[in-house]
């Protein structure tokens, strides 16, 4: 994708949506790592309803670490793969207390020696607790910067030093939130609606999908 069009890419995004953010609920930096680590193979819906009373009481390490793994196991029994994310937490709470006083450092190696809290996760953090220009790379920007040619790369890490690149300022601090949102709900994994696609015409994705024909037109024929 040539460098001007990178720019109105996103700044057709950023147009829609001047204000992106994540997803998940939390209230400050350590609840937030909480529930990236939770988010693992899981929703941010399922995860905000399994933390609203978790995070209601535990605003620190210090109050997950009284709390304990078989309490937290039951605020998080509905997330998958709770068992073990649940071990990670309390783990990962046990260093922040020992070697960090309690707070989240703000510094991507520190954050990945957490259990549970891999380059992704200490991107989001990064970003969204401290307003660093982190690129964190999913599911979904991993398939929207492959299949739109903005960033194309055979892994995560590959996208991410891609879009490190060539996204342009403004658009650095939001980027990922605007990726992530956009693969969510317009350029989907099975079906992406490419009819009601901001940026369409600057995607070098061929096959563009059109719009399904509505129940009431097809009972026309």
């Amino acid at each position: 994708m040539k460098k001007e069009d990178i720019f109105e890419f996103f700044r057709r995004l950023a147009e829609a949506n001047p204000s992106p953010e994540t997803e998940l609920e939390f209230g400050n930096p350590y609840q937030l790592v909480v529930a990236v680590a939770l988010s693992a193979q899981s929703t941010d819906v399922g995860v905000n309803k399994a933390t609203r009373a978790l995070f209601a009481t535990v605003k620190t390490p210090r109050q997950m670490l009284a709390l304990g793994e078989d309490g937290l196991k039951e605020h998080i029994k509905t997330i998958g793969l709770f068992n073990t994310k649940a071990k990670n937490v309390i783990a990962a709470a046990q260093i922040l207390v020992d070697e960090f006083g309690g707070e989240v450092p703000q510094d991507r190696d520190a954050l990945e020696r957490l259990p549970g809290v891999g380059r992704k996760t200490a991107n989001v953090v990064l970003n969204c607790a401290f307003g660093q220009e982190t690129f964190a790379v999913d599911t979904h920007v991993f398939r929207v910067g492959n299949r739109t040619g903005l960033a194309k790369g055979k892994t995560p890490l590959a996208v991410e030093l891609k879009l490190e690149k060539v996204v342009p300022q403004p658009f650095r601090l939001g980027a990922h939130h605007w990726l992530i949102l956009h693969g969510r709900y317009i350029c989907k994994a099975r079906t992406p609606e490419c009819w009601r696609c901001p940026v369409a015409d600057l995607c070098a994705y061929k096959p563009k999908t059109p719009e399904p024909k509505t129940k009431a037109a097809r009972s026309d024929r």
